[in-house]
């Protein structure tokens, strides 16, 4: 089976590049994040005709995920209990918690497989900084109940964490921010410590497995990124995993997306 997650950034603006993506590297499962369209809008009938099934969680101008699959798509999952909602921060403060369409699973293949769309964080003390922690661990919740039932289960998509110092190309340009702090990087500890594995892949280019580059001039081509977008894997397919690798030539071109798709193939 070979799985893949991408940040398109905008499927509307992306569409042509992504059925392209689609036709050439054919993925059996795609785990979409930041779709930003509204929940019926997702262009079902363009991958549809190249085979795939769909299945979207979205809420209009912002976040959304999907699953696009030739596997199946069964069970089908869109948020999960627990989910903290984000409340606002003191200049908007909402009424209650909004939940917000970041996580969408569904068994393909008999693989129960997660798209992710992990908050930001904004800055270390912001209110949005605690939601992101309260929703990792809320997502690490989740994801041991799917693993205590047994399946084989996935978990992809933009984590907005860079697990190491290593997964950024100067940890003393992001001394401050998010993405790199230390509760945010417990948090992945702690959802690993679930019984995943990370599923690092192979750079087409470079030493580094970056997945995201800043679309600031010069970022991308002088290999200033981020490793985000993240594959994290139970056993039964981690230890099957025969391939992984980012894909360097869809962040090239005309209106890329700032990230890359990350491709794992695996045989169970």
């Amino acid at each position: 089976m070979r799985v893949a997650t991408w940040n398109v950034n905008s499927v509307k603006a992306r569409l042509p590049r992504l059925l392209e993506w689609l036709e050439q590297a054919k993925p059996d499962v795609l785990c979409v994040q930041e779709t930003k369209v509204a929940a019926d809008d997702f262009p079902a009938a363009e991958v549809g005709a190249l085979g795939y099934e769909t299945a979207h969680h979205g809420e209009g101008r912002w976040n959304g995920v999907a699953l696009l699959s030739r596997a199946g798509l069964q069970d089908v999952r869109r948020g999960f209990t627990g989910d903290p909602g984000w409340a606002g921060d003191a200049e908007a403060p909402f009424d209650q918690p909004r939940i917000e369409a970041r996580a969408i699973s569904a068994l393909c293949g008999g693989v129960r497989i997660w798209s992710v769309y992990v908050p930001n964080g904004r800055t270390p003390e912001s209110a949005h900084y605690q939601y992101k922690l309260h929703w990792l661990e809320a997502l690490r919740t989740a994801v041991a109940a799917d693993l205590a039932a047994g399946a084989p289960v996935v978990v992809c998509g933009d984590f907005n964490v860079a697990p190491t110092d290593a997964d950024v190309f100067d940890p003393a340009a992001f001394a401050g921010s998010t993405h790199v702090t230390a509760p945010e990087r417990a948090a992945l500890a702690a959802l690993l410590a679930t019984g995943l594995a990370d599923v690092v892949p192979t750079p087409m280019k470079g030493p580094h497995p970056f997945t995201y580059w800043d679309y600031r001039a010069g970022m991308f081509h002088q290999d200033k990124g981020m490793r985000i977008d993240l594959v994290y894997a139970s056993p039964a397919v981690s230890g099957a995993v025969s391939g992984a690798f980012i894909d360097r030539e869809a962040r090239k071109g005309k209106g890329p997306s700032d990230h890359a798709p990350v491709v794992i193939d695996f045989d169970i």
